[in-house]
C-alpha cells in the first residue's frame, strides 16, 4: 500500500508536539455490544468500535478535534453504508439518536427508534446520500450509526490517551482512502477495531491461529486490551456499562467467541456429521481457548445523565512521571501508520 504524502507531515508535527506540549491525557474507550438482530440467531458474537473524548467527527467520514463541552466521537466498520470503511459519530446521537441528554426518552417502541432515527438522519447524515439503505433485522444500513442502546447493551472498556496521539492519529485517518473492502473473516469490525488500538498500543493485537482459526472477534480484541492493560497499570483500564434502553428490544447477551458462536447456533451439527474431526476441533477451541474471559461484574453502569463519566480522565488529575519522548512517538505508534485500514 502506498503511503500518502501526507503521512511524512503528520509524523513530524506528532513528534514535536509529543517534545514541546504536556502531557495531557483524556480518554478512549473500546466499545464491545452485544449480539442484535439475525446476527444474534446466526453469529452472536456482536459488535464492537473505539471511542475518543478528544476526537470529534466534522462529518461522519472525517475527524477533527473536539471543543469544550463535546463530548468525542464512536468510530467503527460498518459495511452497507455508502461504500466506506468507516464512519463516526457523535456519542450521544450513536447511542440515543438524538442531540442532547434530556431528549433521550426513558422508554421506546420501535415505531419511537424509527422516528428518532430518521428526524436524525435527515438533520445531519444526508451528506452519506439520499439513496443510502436504511437497513433492517437481515440488511444493516444506516441505522447502524444511531441508536445503538436502544438494540444493544454496550460495555466499555475504557483506557487512557495522549493529545499527540489523538491529534497523529486524526490526521492519518483524514488522509487515508476511506472505501470498505469489509470482509467478515478478514476485515469485520473487530479487525478494524484491534487495528485502531494497535496505533495507540503497537503489536499487541493480531490474529492467532487458535483461537477462532484467525478469524478476530469483538469479545477477543476486548479481551486482548483487558490482558495489556493487566500488565501496563498506566492504560488505567476501567470498564463501563451503557444498558440497553427498555423498550421493544429484548435483553441481549455479551458477543461469543467466533467458535462458541457455531457451537451455541448449533452449526457444528451438521458440521459433524461431514467431518467429526472438524467438529471436535471447533469445540476444543471454544471450550478450551476462545471463552476470553472479561471483567464485566464491578462495571460502572452509565446512562444518559452519567455519560459525560466515559469522557472523563481517570489519569488527568494525578502527577504525571517524566517520560522519554521518544517511547511516546512509539506508543503513537507511527512506525508504519499508512497499514492501519488495510
Amino acid at each position: 500500500m502506498r503511503v500518502p504524502r501526507g503521512i511524512g507531515v503528520f509524523i513530524a508535527a506528532f513528534a514535536l508536539a509529543v517534545v514541546v506540549c504536556p502531557h495531557v491525557y483524556a480518554q478512549g474507550a473500546l466499545l464491545l455490544q452485544d449480539a442484535d438482530g439475525m446476527a444474534e440467531v446466526l453469529s452472536p458474537t456482536g459488535h464492537d468500535a473505539v471511542y475518543f473524548a478528544r476526537i470529534c467527527a466534522a462529518s461522519p467520514t472525517r475527524l477533527r478535534r473536539c471543543a469544550a463541552g463535546e463530548l468525542g466521537a464512536v468510530i467503527g466498520r460498518y459495511t452497507g453504508v455508502a461504500g466506506y470503511d468507516w464512519l463516526a459519530m457523535p456519542l450521544i446521537p450513536y447511542l440515543y439518536s438524538v442531540e442532547y441528554t434530556s431528549q433521550v426518552p426513558e422508554q421506546v417502541s420501535r415505531e419511537r427508534v424509527q422516528d428518532l432515527r430518521l428526524k436524525y438522519r435527515e438533520a445531519h447524515l444526508m451528506s452519506l446520500g439520499a439513496n443510502v439503505n436504511e437497513g433492517d433485522s437481515l440488511r444493516r444500513g444506516w441505522n447502524q450509526l444511531v441508536g445503538a442502546a436502544y438494540e444493544r447493551r454496550t460495555w466499555a472498556f475504557r483506557f487512557e490517551t495522549t493529545e499527540a496521539q489523538d491529534d497523529a492519529f486524526i490526521a492519518m485517518m483524514n488522509v487515508e482512502m476511506n472505501r470498505s473492502h469489509f470482509n467478515i473473516l478478514f476485515r469485520n469490525c473487530a479487525d478494524f477495531s484491534g487495528a485502531v488500538l494497535n496505533f495507540y498500543f503497537p503489536h499487541i493485537f493480531r490474529r492467532h491461529i487458535l483461537p477462532d482459526a484467525g478469524i478476530t472477534s469483538p469479545r477477543q480484541v476486548a479481551y486482548e486490551l483487558g490482558r495489556y492493560a493487566r500488565r501496563h497499570p498506566e492504560v488505567h483500564l476501567t470498564v463501563m456499562e451503557i444498558p440497553l434502553v427498555p423498550g421493544f428490544h429484548h435483553s441481549s447477551r455479551v458477543g461469543n467467541s467466533a467458535a462458541e458462536s457455531i457451537i451455541v447456533t448449533g452449526f457444528v451439527i451438521p458440521i459433524a456429521i461431514l467431518n467429526p474431526f472438524a467438529a471436535a476441533v471447533i469445540v476444543a477451541d471454544g471450550l478450551v481457548w476462545g471463552r476470553f474471559p472479561l471483567p464485566l461484574r464491578k462495571a460502572q453502569v452509565l446512562g444518559p445523565e452519567t455519560m459525560t463519566s466515559l469522557a472523563e480522565s481517570t489519569a488527568g488529575s494525578r502527577a504525571q512521571k517524566t517520560q522519554d519522548p521518544r517511547v511516546l512517538v512509539a506508543s503513537g505508534g507511527t512506525k508504519n501508520p499508512a497499514n492501519l485500514i488495510r
